[in-house]
């Protein structure tokens, strides 16, 4: 409990010490969504892409283990045409986000939350351990992590049709 509120506390002090906008982009495509994790430069590379914005609904980062992956799950479980998540780009040292959204799909979470065999350093989310079933039981994940060349993602996203 006092971890938490440490972690919370020291999340909102970085908040205003270390500014990072939290940036996503919309696409026109309802059934594929693209993660580039800390790869910021491959986010925008994405964004501008107009090919690939028109086959995905929406392209953003993920840098955070717990409060980044609850919200990736809510937006796929609210996107009920989402099928794919392609995982892609470097994965950040610190908080290995990609490691654990793959243990998540891989092998869930216990009931109080924590993602079973994540590497990450504090591997807990919020959401229900019924709302990380569902998102595991329709989200199929692509594991391209460590891919940051747009090509090869394209040539990937092709591949999904």
């Amino acid at each position: 409990m006092i971890y938490k509120k440490i972690e919370n506390s020291i999340g909102e002090l970085c908040k205003y010490l270390i500014p990072i906008k939290h940036e996503y982009y919309l696409g026109n495509g309802s059934r594929v969504a693209i993660c580039t994790l800390s790869s910021i430069k491959l986010l925008i590379e994405i964004s501008n892409d107009t090919k690939v914005m028109n086959n995905v609904a929406i392209v953003g980062r993920l840098l955070s283990e717990n409060k980044g992956i609850d919200k990736i799950i809510k937006y796929c479980l609210t996107n009920k045409e989402l099928v794919h998540l392609i995982v892609c780009g470097k994965d950040a040292r610190g908080h290995r986000a990609g490691d654990a959204l793959i243990a998540l799909s891989n092998n869930g979470v216990t009931k109080e939350g924590k993602i079973i065999m994540s590497k990450s350093p504090c591997p807990h989310i919020m959401s229900t351990y019924e709302e990380v079933q569902s998102f595991r039981n329709r989200i199929i994940i692509h594991n391209l992590i460590e891919e940051t060349n747009l090509n090869s993602i394209t040539s990937y996203l092709d591949k999904l049709g």
